[in-house]
């Protein structure tokens, strides 16, 4: 049987492209066109049964009056009092969030997988409508035991799913409004499956299995809806293919990714246009403050600035120039020039930066008006050396924290070795192979000049003041005036970064580190990931900085192999 061609209108919520029979983005007027239709009562018990009413015709534009190249649809009166309210566009920073409004309300039938990936999914369909099988319900409540994370969000999810049935006062058979909980941006209606749906599948399909019957429900819900778009949605390959084989729509879930594109990701640096100098040499301030050279700027360019941006200014047979965006006021920018960390007499604990974006890393490592730093790069770039060596200074020198806390998210490459003796700081000793590895390093310059009785006194010190925890047991800790290490934050997803982040308390200062190219937890990418959802929330934050580090450092080896592996 041949493939069916995808649907012709895509829901911006699920890998969502854009539809081109709709001829405007902007969102619907609140006519009575856009009202559903009411449902007759039918004497057959097949269509009293189904409670899901039918497509409503396409909006009409502002601009065109009706949707471009359709034929004007016969519209059924609806009480007014049932008219929906009109979805309105997702309040979030980035542009792909914002709703295209096909015209038409689609139907989207949830997977398990969805509801367990993300317990507030049920909201982020917008004004579209949302059916859930029976089957799914029976798996979130197979899944609700235990303590992970997926267990977590079934148990949630049903919590969410009983308060809507408690708002309809039980009455679940002509569906529940979404937006009865308060969650203006879902219009949409939920139903849910009351009545068995049968419908044949090809006799290989094993007609007991859950995956299975959920295509059944699909089909059923097509077969009886022939004017919808009926979408399934599933975070689950083989399911979405096997629902495409069967002439099914079938989409991923892709709501919880932050970016579309990871290259898109906010880097912290941003390189001045060769004319920067000759646009700003009527209008430019400068003065010396504090060992600092300010200028005040202005131009096209300051759109594009963020707070605690870095700025770069590179060209030859000219001085090059490396700021940070301190201040941003309405058409004009000030930045303040940076101190060099090249040089070795500015050398933190014995590491001096290699290049321009650890340069750039170590101002906002060693700065006490950050309190929250991001760095992003490849393996080798100095991540996890240049964090611990500012955090050393920081304890030990300056004593402006009182213990350095590392931790990380203990996903394996490959196969678990099992369960791990001794204490907690024991058990994460295998998973802080990197931390040793480092200290290590940082502890040469004692040896080098104190004999090895000094290298003991150092690396005596230096563990005192260091404390490996494990992320199992953050709920409810605060940490004060801690320098706080969180490394391979790539692992992490959105809601265990909150946690964590939300852990700080006054006078403390958290340094998140990770590679996007090496994500060890399954259904998490470059876009879902809890280090790309921080990155993009926190860029223009007055008190938090974010550095990708371009140039590995560690060896040539390594730089190649980055490169071509």
């Amino acid at each position: 049987m041949p493939l069916p061609p995808p649907p012709s209108r895509k829901a911006d919520r699920v890998d969502l492209k854009k539809s081109p029979r709709a001829t405007s983005a902007q969102p619907p007027e609140p006519t009575a066109d856009t009202v559903a239709p009411a449902v007759a009562p039918s004497p057959s018990p097949a269509a009293a049964s189904a409670a899901i009413p039918a497509a409503s015709p396409p909006s009409r534009s502002r601009r065109t009056g009706q949707r471009k190249g359709a034929a004007p649809a016969p519209v059924t009166e609806a009480p007014a009092a049932a008219a929906p309210t009109p979805a309105t566009a997702a309040a979030k920073p980035t542009p792909r969030r914002r709703s295209t409004h096909t015209g038409q309300k689609r139907l989207f039938v949830l997977d398990t997988n969805v509801l367990m990936h993300d317990p507030s999914c049920l909201f982020r369909f917008e004004e579209h409508d949302i059916f859930l099988p029976m089957i799914v319900l029976e798996e979130l409540d197979n899944n609700k035991k235990g303590m992970s994370e997926v267990a977590r969000n079934a148990r949630q999810a049903s919590r969410t799913l009983d308060a809507l049935a408690a708002s309809a006062n039980g009455d679940i058979r002509q569906g529940l409004t979404l937006a009865a909980l308060g969650n203006g941006e879902a219009s949409g209606t939920l139903f849910f499956q009351t009545e068995l749906l049968p419908h044949a599948l090809p006799d290989d399909l094993p007609q007991g299995k859950a995956d299975n019957q959920i295509l059944s429900v699909v089909q059923a819900l097509k077969a009886r809806h022939p004017d919808r778009d009926v979408v399934l949605v599933s975070k689950d390959i083989n399911m979405r293919i096997k629902a495409r084989a069967l002439g099914l729509a079938a989409e991923d879930y892709e709501n919880d990714k932050t970016l579309d594109d990871a290259d898109m990701l906010y880097t912290g640096a941003l390189a001045l246009p060769p004319d920067f100098w000759t646009r700003q040499n009527k209008t430019v301030e400068s003065w010396q403050q504090g060992g600092h050279t300010f200028y005040r700027i202005g131009g096209a360019i300051v759109e594009q600035l963020l707070l605690n941006q870095f700025v770069y200014y590179e060209a030859p047979g000219e001085p090059p120039l490396y700021a940070r965006v301190v201040e941003l006021r309405g058409k004009t920018a000030v930045l303040r020039t940076l101190k060099d960390y090249t040089h070795l007499k500015n050398a933190v604990w014995g590491v001096a930066a290699r290049n321009r974006e650890q340069n750039f890393a170590l101002n906002l490592l060693m700065d006490p008006d950050i309190d929250f730093v991001t760095l992003a790069g490849t393996a080798g770039t100095g991540k996890t050396l240049m964090a611990l060596a500012a955090g050393l200074t920081q304890v030990l020198d300056e004593r402006r924290y009182g213990e350095i806390i590392m931790t990380r998210a203990t996903v394996s490459v490959g196969e678990d070795i099992g369960f791990l003796p001794g204490t907690e700081e024991e058990k994460m000793g295998p998973w802080m192979g990197a931390l040793d590895d480092n200290l290590e390093f940082l502890a040469q310059g004692a040896r080098n000049s104190a004999g090895e009785w000094g290298r003991a006194a150092t690396n005596d010190l230096i563990r005192s003041r260091v404390k490996i925890k494990s992320m199992n047991f953050m709920r409810g800790r605060t940490f004060l005036n801690k320098y706080v290490i969180i490394d391979e934050a790539q692992n992490l997803t959105p809601k265990q970064m909150k946690t964590l982040i939300t852990r700080a308390g006054p006078g403390t200062k958290l340094v998140c580190m990770g590679n996007l190219a090496q994500i060890d937890t399954p259904y998490l990418t470059e876009g879902s990931s809890g280090l790309t959802y921080v990155v993009d929330r926190f860029k223009g934050w007055p008190h938090g900085g974010h550095v990708t580090l371009a140039r590995g450092e560690r060896s040539r080896l390594a730089d190649f192999a980055s490169e071509v592996l």
